[in-house]
């Protein structure tokens, strides 16, 4: 596809979006959306605002670290059990049924344990986000070719450098995958934890519009929020599209 092409496609797409978004306001009135002009103006109101970069800025080092501990911590599970099949057997079942509880029952006790505060946002951002990353490892680590792990053990290849050698560039573009999935889940684990128990941070001027029912704030930060996930979600599918193709 061409670059004309590109910009083509996405130029009727943004059209579409945005003819949608004037139909669904005449539909639903002003209790329900904003319509586009107010929200843009709301949103370079907030980009103009020393207050909202202050609360971007807390969201942003909570979530850095959850996503630190989401990724290293999701791998490093996700090898342990997937290159030792036994503990894998064992193990993958359990993230599993841990994966599908809704997270938010566990923040009663992420309060009692981490108290209010950034610890608490980023316990909350990093559980949403390590049980995706490690299951996504150990999949890609339970689909390396055969060949090469027997490769490895005729090799007798201690385990780290086995992993480091064969496992990792063998499970790369899956791996990849799930840190992809983890970045999004750790940033929705974010949000959702200052929702609750913040006084800083987008999530809470977000919970607080909703409050107040300010519609154009909330539309307004939605919209910013959207467009973070979606450009830093572009950008890793292109790492990962990049990693597929070598």
């Amino acid at each position: 596809m061409s670059a004309r092409s590109r910009i083509l496609d996405y130029t009727l797409l943004a059209a579409g979006l945005l003819i949608a978004w004037i139909a669904l306001y005449r539909f639903a009135g002003p209790e329900a959306l904003s319509p586009p002009l107010p929200t843009f103006e709301r949103i370079g109101g907030f980009l103009d605002s020393a207050s909202f970069w202050d609360h971007a800025e807390a969201t942003g080092i909570a979530f850095l670290y959850g996503c630190v501990i989401a990724l290293i911590g999701g791998m490093a599970i996700g090898f342990a059990l997937g290159v030792n099949r036994f503990a894998g057997a064992v193990g993958e079942p359990i993230l599993t049924t841990l994966y599908s509880i809704p997270k938010i029952t566990l923040y009663p006790v992420i309060l009692l344990i981490f108290g209010l505060g950034v610890s608490a946002k980023v316990a909350f951002g990093a559980i949403h986000g390590i049980f995706p990353v490690a299951l996504f490892t150990i999949g890609a680590i339970k689909n390396t070719s055969p060949v090469l792990i027997k490769t490895a053990r005729v090799l007798r290849l201690p385990r780290l450098t086995a992993i480091r050698t064969v496992y990792l560039p063998a499970a790369l573009p899956e791996i990849v995958t799930g840190l992809r999935v983890g970045f999004a889940t750790t940033l929705l684990g974010t949000l959702i934890g200052e929702l609750f128990a913040s006084d800083r941070g987008v999530g809470f001027i977000l919970v607080r519009a909703m409050e107040a029912h300010r519609v154009t704030d909330i539309m307004a930060l939605t919209l910013l929020l959207f467009a973070f996930a979606a450009g830093a979600n572009a950008l890793l599918l292109a790492v990962e599209h990049r990693i597929h193709r070598k």
